[in-house]
């Protein structure tokens, strides 16, 4: 009897710990995206053209490794988290973009998920154009050589946020709803580096569709409270977001100008059709960099960004893909850019593939260099930031991946 009745409370007991664990889990993730790149002409340290070899990590996706959990807490509801690092797989060293060494830069956020209902979370994430509007640009596809010039329109995600409540809604019928906002935490000046965003999508057979809207305070607390640079005595300053939205900025002279906007406006659009083994889209972004009296530049500038993306799979491994973006800047200064892009991916397993991508780029016009100097434009493909000292310039990398 003793055996017997010991017999039934081990049962017992590994049945409670079947079910606790199917409650809760938690997922250790990553991705290594590294590759052999030529960049023709990029910057050398005489500020001459010259051909760059090396090794280029982050370009179908940014290298990174994270945390994900769920825990069932009843009645349909979860509890779920996500922290999430970015890494350069060439140096070891923490952070992706221009977010700094955060050991959690790409994502840190606890919240709720109801399928009903939707989910609520917390803490640094993405913003609703990322989430909902770039799936349907060639950007998700093959990356940083398909996106914007400068990413002056954070299609690449160069701008994560900070103190960022934020609802997804459940999808109705196709159609799908994303809100956000962001605290600057200034005291005294509730909209000082503050950010707020909104999107939608709909998907239906083989057409869908998204767009939305962001807006990027930027966290300088006495142009909030009315003070110009000469009651304040200081001068113009550099983007500093004071805790909400950052890397809008990454290294690229295409934008690099503006790092004193007072805030930055961005609305998105994208349609997307996909049958059988061609996938084809297109996008819109009209973005708006505005100064104030601390800003090193007057004139609001303004981006029209248009692009156009063909994919095959001409295989169950092999995807195709060709992209053209036009953008032009207008208002403050006025350049132009045309950028070309190919690429392809071949799998070799679910967790494994090799890439092949390249771009050309080719500018003319004038842009800002920095708060006080303009000059003619010049190239730089993406959102690298790789500087040319012409018009042009030109980048092939060939890669590897590998998903964890």
């Amino acid at each position: 009897m003793k055996r017997i009745l010991f017999s039934c409370l081990s049962l017992a007991l590994l049945s409670a710990m079947d079910v606790s664990h199917a409650q809760s889990s938690v997922t250790l993730y990553g991705e290594i995206d590294d590759a052999i790149s030529f960049v023709h002409n990029s910057v050398d340290a005489n500020g001459n053209n010259a051909n760059q070899w090396g090794l280029l990590a982050g370009n179908l996706s940014g290298s990174r490794w994270g945390m994900k959990g769920t825990e069932d807490l009843g009645g349909g509801l979860k509890g779920i988290f996500q922290l999430e690092g970015g890494f350069d797989p060439n140096n070891g060293k923490m952070g992706s973009y221009a977010t700094g060494t955060k050991l959690f830069g790409r994502q840190a956020y606890v919240g709720l998920a109801e399928r009903a209902y939707g989910t609520f979370t917390l803490g640094r994430q993405y913003d609703p154009i990322v989430d909902l509007v770039q799936p349907l640009t060639a950007d998700y596809y093959f990356g940083s050589v398909f996106t914007s010039p400068g990413d002056v329109d954070n299609n690449d995600n160069s701008s994560r946020t900070n103190n960022a409540v934020k609802y997804l809604s459940p999808v109705w019928s196709g159609f799908q709803i994303e809100g956000m906002y962001a605290f600057g935490g200034v005291a005294g000046a509730t909209g000082a580096a503050q950010t707020w965003s909104g999107a939608a999508t709909w998907a239906g057979g083989p057409f869908g569709v998204a767009a939305g809207y962001l807006r990027m305070n930027n966290g300088n607390t006495l142009a909030s409270r009315g003070l110009t640079p000469a009651t304040a005595g200081v001068g113009p300053g550099t983007w500093n977001p004071n805790g909400t939205s950052d890397g809008m900025f990454v290294g690229s002279t295409i934008n690099s100008g503006y790092q004193s906007a007072k805030s930055i406006d961005i609305t998105s659009a994208a349609a997307q059709y996909a049958a059988g083994p061609y996938t084809f889209n297109i996008r819109y972004s009209f973005v708006q960099y505005k100064p104030d009296g601390f800003s090193a530049f007057r004139e609001q500038e303004k981006y029209h960004v248009a692009g156009g993306y063909a994919g095959y799979q001409a295989s169950s491994a092999l995807l195709l893909g060709l992209g053209y973006i036009y953008q032009h800047g207008a208002g403050d200064t006025s350049a132009t850019y045309h950028q070309v892009s190919l690429g392809a991916d071949y799998a070799l397993s679910k967790r494994t593939d090799l890439y092949l991508i390249g771009a050309y780029q080719h500018a003319n016009g004038t842009q800002r260099i920095d708060g006080t100097t303009t000059a003619t434009a010049t190239a730089s493909i993406g959102s690298y930031g790789f500087q040319s000292a012409s018009s042009s310039q030109e980048l092939v990398a060939l890669g590897i991946r590998h998903k964890f």
